[in-house]
């Protein structure tokens, strides 16, 4: 059996007794998951202090056998070269009764391990803010003779999969309205639903610096629009195609290009010749700064960058999407007027052509736009409703049948089949 190894941070018995523990959930498939424990964690230290509180974060993945063990590193390789496949298994498996029989088959074959995580882990909350591992990790604490309270935060924006919605959960917090709805749909009640927003780092709005300042702090033209292509912290998607796209439109503008951990298209880039100042980089940890500079952002419907973008006030071009997961993210920026839908490159460089055409007024607006669908306090509110949790007595856990409460599967109307 794999042993938990020192990346785990178990909690360990000292003398601060009366700090709470605090229990994150989450898996390097994407950035946007750590990101989002990680701000949930730095806004409570930030409210209580860091003695107030003990964290510990796991990645569920990397506990369980293979080949579930590797999906942090699949993931990026699936997204970019299988997304009209991902898309297709994503809608297939979002109904209640494929969901409960995926995940009951990952606990039938990781539940050792998920309940030895969660007896390494006594936690006076559980935050979970990954939809897969949702479920098989909440049916772990339910094997504990009394369970910690147990949060969902769903760090998808619209289209949420019926993975992130597990009726015994206590608490599931939601990004949106739409997500907040087919919670519902899904079976939870009013009373375990809440709107907040999605987590945002403090940090974040910290950074939101004057744009000149910004600029100036960066090296960037002061006076220049500031076109600003990022594609998640992988890379991933046609970056070096729209970039080149934008780049033959020879448009009055300085572009950013933000390539990530991907080091191949960073050197592509540095050795192509720009008809315009065009700044590469390559993975950034001043992106609150970099926002405050830019007018426009190019990217992926990732529902990070698209919130982040909105407290920043920047505009969207969304280039690509994942099928099924960040179908929706593009709906909310095009019915809020926050951006467009350009899926090809040179789809990209025709609308900012356009954009800057209009000059700053329509550029302002654009960002007004933004603006009005951002939730900057999201992470506040969602800290608060970890910290009250964690302040709760632990729950006493009703024991079932193991093969009933394993291959038990819910009723359901057509429509959700």
């Amino acid at each position: 059996m794999k042993s938990f190894d020192s990346t785990t941070l178990n909690f360990q018995e000292d003398n601060k007794a009366v700090a709470k523990r605090i229990l994150f959930l989450f898996s390097d498939t994407g950035g946007g998951h750590r990101a989002a424990a990680e701000a949930i964690r730095d806004a409570l230290y930030l409210q209580h202090g860091r003695d107030a509180l003990r964290v510990a974060m796991v990645d569920v993945f990397k506990e369980t056998l293979f080949p579930l063990n590797y999906m942090p590193e699949l993931y990026p390789w699936i997204v970019n070269h299988g997304k009209s496949s991902w898309g297709v298994g994503y809608n297939l498996s979002n109904t209640n009764r494929r969901a409960k029989a995926i995940t009951n088959y990952m606990y039938l074959t990781n539940g050792h391990r998920l309940r030895k995580m969660a007896r390494l882990n006594p936690a006076d909350v559980v935050v979970c803010v990954h939809s897969v591992i949702a479920r098989p990790s909440l049916k772990a604490f339910l094997t504990l003779e009394e369970r910690p309270p147990f949060i969902t935060v769903v760090t998808d924006l619209v289209s949420t999969h019926m993975f992130w919605y597990d009726k015994r959960s206590d608490r599931c917090l939601v990004p949106t309205q739409a997500a907040y709805d087919r919670g519902l749909e899904c079976g939870l009640t009013p009373e375990q639903l809440r709107v907040t927003g999605l987590p945002v780092n403090p940090r974040f709005n910290d950074g939101l610096v004057d744009k000149l300042e910004a600029r100036q702090g960066l090296g960037w033209n002061p006076t220049l629009p500031t076109i600003m292509l990022v594609s998640g912290g992988e890379g991933m998607g046609p970056l070096y195609e729209t970039a080149r796209a934008i780049n033959e439109q020879q448009l009055k503008c300085q572009l950013v290009v933000i390539t990530g951990k991907n080091k191949q298209l960073k050197e592509k880039l540095n050795a192509s010749h720009w008809n315009q100042p065009t700044h590469i980089y390559g993975f950034v940890t001043d992106m609150p700064r970099m926002m405050a500079a830019a007018d426009v952002m190019v990217t992926k419907a990732g529902p990070a960058t698209i919130s982040e973008a909105c407290i920043a006030g920047l505009p969207l071009i969304l280039s690509d999407a994942i099928p099924g997961q960040e179908t929706g993210n593009v709906e909310y920026v095009l019915e809020n007027n926050a951006g467009v839908y350009a899926p090809d490159p040179h789809d990209v460089a025709d609308t900012l052509r356009a954009w800057l055409a209009e000059g700053e007024a329509g550029l302002k607006q654009r960002a007004d736009n933004a603006r009005q669908i951002a939730r900057p306090n999201a992470v506040w509110d969602i800290a608060s409703e970890v910290w009250e949790a964690a302040h709760q007595p632990r729950i006493p856990v009703q024991r079932r049948n193991f093969l009933t409460e394993l291959f038990e599967m819910p009723h359901e109307p057509l429509s959700m089949r």
